[in-house]
């Protein structure tokens, strides 16, 4: 195989952690006043999480697109193609809908502005399963015998490391929605991984400080031992820690593993004021043997891993007052709207909007390379993310492109401005509430720099 042309050196490594933080919504489970600041354990008082402040998300000022969108001056005989590699089985299944529907979305809408240097777009979607099968590596081998200049997906960080060699080493984008191990940032992918999620150093502290801003002195965890899990329990625990709080059970299982009850039992021996489930679809196995052995759902914190619609799932009233991170900010109505007319069955919009703007960047980032090639179009992916005019849509952007002008694509995830290391180096994390129905809510925004 011939040598592939080197994208700029990755230099750029995660620095301090800053969190402005914007409350926006009811406050979470428990009483409904702080817990004392006596011994007494917030186990036995109740886990009640500070009062939010009023106000809405922040949003972007970015241009809107009301006119036609110029040709592109550059034409291609080879039209862009790009492959998704997202969940349709296995444990990060549920994620899929949101993903595929965003994907869909932000293609639907570069064809329908004309599509990407004079050809419309085209989108092949492939299974990525998970870390229990090989579904991953034969949808990859697929999608690059057709011709796909990048690949969105995988979801699971696990599975992303089966295929970031197979997919860079073949001169093509890997551009992950949903990433968020801390392993990618150092990975040697001669520059052609990108992802529009935080990694889990942002989730991690956000998630950690929440739990002791909620009053938790005590916090036990069950964990899937993978990239993702370990990794964001790592930081979880150093949030937490270094907000004074102590971790004091930290339970691991494998990929595959069917039984739980060892991992409970440990875990709530040591009487936590509050419990980090970081899992995938774990959580619906373990969360009933939690609530049945006393647990309190107002002591259950979830991750974005399992951060699902359990309407099916568990009787009424089991989640409710239960809370979790998903990174990315809430999805504005309009956008929701737009996602159902793609999946009218879409129960979440888990990064769909992380998603959508890959597809977004990848088409304008083409434009700005007038390539379709994947090693032409990362060259300029960071670039389109920064330091010029804000837009937040295709017809825009490409509009301001062809015109001659720098764009800085802002999008539906939030703020887009890549690091050297295809890394987002801010973003939102929201937290989010359960409700009687055991599905979630959006409750508040946390804003974080890497």
């Amino acid at each position: 195989m011939t040598s592939l042309p080197q994208v700029a050196p990755r230099i750029a490594k995660l620095t301090a952690l800053s969190i402005g933080v914007a409350l926006l919504a009811t406050a979470c489970g428990g009483s409904s006043t702080p817990t004392s600041t006596g011994s007494a354990s917030a186990n036995a008082a109740g886990i009640a999480c500070p009062a939010p402040s009023a106000g809405a998300g922040a949003g972007t000022s970015a241009a809107t697109n009301t006119g036609q969108v110029p040709a592109s001056t550059t034409t291609t005989d080879t039209p862009l193609k790009i492959g998704s590699l997202l969940p349709t089985t296995g444990s990060l299944a549920f994620l899929g809908p949101p993903e595929i529907a965003g994907v869909n979305l932000g293609i639907k809408e570069i064809n329908s502005a004309g599509g990407v240097l004079g050809k419309p777009v085209q989108v092949i979607h492939r299974d990525s399963g998970d870390t229990k099968t090989d579904i991953a590596t034969q949808s990859t081998t697929a999608l690059l015998g057709q011709g796909v200049g990048a690949i969105i997906g995988a979801a699971s960080s696990g599975v992303s490391k089966t295929v970031i060699n197979q997919i860079t080493g073949a001169g093509v984008i890997q551009f992950s929605p949903a990433n968020t191990s801390p392993d990618f940032t150092d990975w040697d992918d001669k520059g052609l991984y990108w992802r529009t999620a935080p990694s889990d150093v942002l989730q991690g502290k956000v998630l950690g400080n929440y739990m002791a801003t909620c009053g938790a002195q005590t916090v036990g965890m069950i964990v899937l031992n993978d990239a993702y899990g370990t990794g964001l329990a790592k930081n979880v625990k150093s949030a937490f820690e270094a907000a004074g709080g102590q971790v004091v059970a930290e339970e691991l299982f494998n990929e595959g593993d069917s039984q739980f009850s060892s991992q409970v039992d440990k875990v709530i021996a040591a009487k936590p004021d509050a419990i980090a489930l970081i899992t995938f679809d774990q959580a619906k196995s373990i969360v009933p043997l939690m609530t049945g052995k006393g647990i309190k759902p107002t002591q259950l914190f979830l991750v974005d891993g399992n951060m699902s619609d359990y309407s099916k799932d568990f009787q009424a009233g089991t989640l409710k007052g239960a809370q979790g991170t998903i990174p990315g900010t809430f999805a504005k109505e309009d956008f929701k709207k737009k996602l159902l007319a793609i999946d009218p069955a879409l129960k979440d919009y888990s990064y769909a909007g992380e998603s959508y703007d890959a597809a977004n960047l990848i088409a304008l980032a083409s434009e700005a390379a007038k390539s379709t090639k994947g090693v032409d179009i990362a060259k300029q992916l960071k670039a389109v993310s920064e330091g010029g005019e804000k837009c937040s849509d295709f017809p825009t952007c490409v509009t301001l492109l062809r015109n001659g002008k720098d764009i800085d694509y802002d999008g539906q995830s939030g703020p887009v401005t890549f690091s050297d290391a295809g890394d987002p180096t801010e973003a939102y994390v929201g937290i989010y509430e359960f409700q009687d129905d055991n599905t979630y809510k959006a409750s508040k925004e946390e804003f974080g720099k890497l």
